[in-house]
C-alpha cells in the first residue's frame, strides 16, 4: 500500500516563534520596499483604470510583432502595446485613449483597421472611458477596504480584539507586498489583478484562522505553558495542513500562468505570490505578533494537560 504523501514530517518541532525578530526585519523591509516601489515606479495600470482602446486580432499566420509596431506606429495615435496574445497568431493591441469625445476613439480604431487590411480577424474592441477608469478605480479600492473591515470584525467576534490586529497586520503585509511586485515587474494591474488580491485576502486569513483555533484550543489544554511555547506548538500542529493545502493550490496556479494563456497570466502571478506570502504571514507575522498583545487564556477552569503526548494524571487513556 501507498503510504500518505507528508510535506512536513509528523512531530516537527521547529522554533518559527524564536525566529519571529527575523521574520519581522525581513517583512519590514518588504513592506518598505513595496511602498517605495509604488512610489517609484507606480502601478502599470491597465485600460479597465486608465481608459482606451483594446483590439484583439487574429492573423493568418504567425504575428510579425516587430511589423506590426511600425505599421501602426506610423498611425500617429499616441501610445500603441502590442503583445502575443495566447497563440503566435493572436495579437492584443492596445491604444491610448485619443483627445475627444467617443468619435475621435472610433475613427482611431478605423485606422487601425484600415491599416491592418481585411486579412486580420477582429475578435474585439472594447473602449473604456476616463470617467469609468477612475470609477473602476475607487470601487477596487473600496473592495479592498471594505473586505480587510470585514476580515477585522469577523476575527474580533470569533476571537478577541488581539487576534483581528494580527490578522489585519498580517493580511495587509500581503497586499502592500503584491502590490510591491506588480511595481517591480511591470505587469499590468487590472480587474482581475484586483479580483486576484480579493482572493489572497480570503486564502491569507483563512490559514491565519486555523492556526488562530488551534492557539485557542491550546490556551485551555496547557495552561502552564508559556505562550511562546504554547504558540509555536500550535504552529507546528498546524504545519502540515498548512503546506499541502499551499502546495496543492500552488500546482493549479502553476498550470494556469504557464498554460492558461495572457489573459490569466496577471491573475495567476499575484495568486501564486499571496499563497507563498500569506502561507509566511499566518506563520511568521500573525501568530508571533500575539506575544506583544498578551491575549487572554479565557476563563475556563480545565486543569493543565502538561506536555504534548502527555496524560494527565488521573485522566483516563482513549477509550476504545
Amino acid at each position: 500500500m501507498f503510504k500518505p504523501l507528508r510535506i512536513v514530517p509528523h512531530g516537527t518541532n521547529f522554533p518559527f516563534v524564536a525566529n519571529r525578530t527575523k521574520a519581522f526585519v525581513f517583512s519590514i523591509a518588504l513592506v518598505l520596499a513595496s511602498f517605495g516601489l509604488i512610489l517609484v515606479n507606480g502601478l502599470n495600470f491597465g485600460i479597465d483604470f486608465r481608459g482606451g482602446i483594446l483590439m484583439e486580432i487574429k492573423t493568418e499566420g504567425p504575428a510579425d510583432i516587430p511589423a506590426l509596431r511600425s505599421q501602426l506606429g506610423a498611425l500617429d495615435l499616441g501610445e500603441v502595446a502590442i503583445q502575443e496574445f495566447g497563440g503566435e497568431n493572436e495579437v492584443l493591441i492596445r491604444i491610448q485613449r485619443q483627445d475627444g469625445t467617443e468619435e475621435e476613439q472610433l475613427l482611431a480604431v478605423e485606422a487601425v483597421k484600415s491599416s491592418l487590411g481585411d486579412k486580420v480577424d477582429y475578435r474585439r474592441t472594447e473602449f473604456v472611458g476616463p470617467t469609468v477608469g477612475a470609477e473602476l478605480i475607487e470601487a477596487g479600492m473600496l473592495a479592498m477596504l471594505g473586505a480587510l473591515g470585514a476580515i477585522l470584525v469577523y476575527i474580533w467576534f470569533r476571537f478577541e480584539w488581539q487576534f483581528g490586529v494580527c490578522a489585519l497586520i498580517a493580511l495587509a503585509h500581503d497586499i502592500i507586498s503584491t502590490f510591491g511586485l506588480f511595481a517591480l515587474n511591470g505587469h499590468e494591474f487590472n480587474l482581475p489583478t484586483v479580483a486576484a488580491i480579493l482572493t489572497i485576502a480570503g486564502y491569507s486569513i483563512n490559514d491565519t484562522v486555523v492556526v488562530f483555533d488551534r492557539v485557542r484550543e491550546n490556551f485551555r489544554k496547557y495552561k502552564k505553558m508559556s505562550l511562546a511555547e504554547l504558540f509555536n506548538l500550535s504552529i507546528n500542529e498546524t504545519l502540515s495542513r498548512t503546506t499541502m493545502t499551499s502546495f496543492t493550490t500552488l500546482l493549479a496556479l502553476l498550470a494556469i500562468y504557464f498554460f492558461g494563456g495572457a489573459v490569466l497570466a496577471d491573475f495567476a502571478l499575484a495568486m501564486i505570490w499571496g499563497i507563498v506570502i500569506g502561507t509566511y504571514s499566518s506563520i511568521f507575522v500573525a501568530v508571533p505578533l500575539l506575544l506583544y498583545l498578551q491575549p487572554r487564556r479565557g476563563d475556563e477552569e480545565d486543569e493543565d494537560l502538561g506536555a504534548p503526548g502527555t496524560v494527565p494524571q488521573g485522566a483516563d487513556g482513549p477509550k476504545d
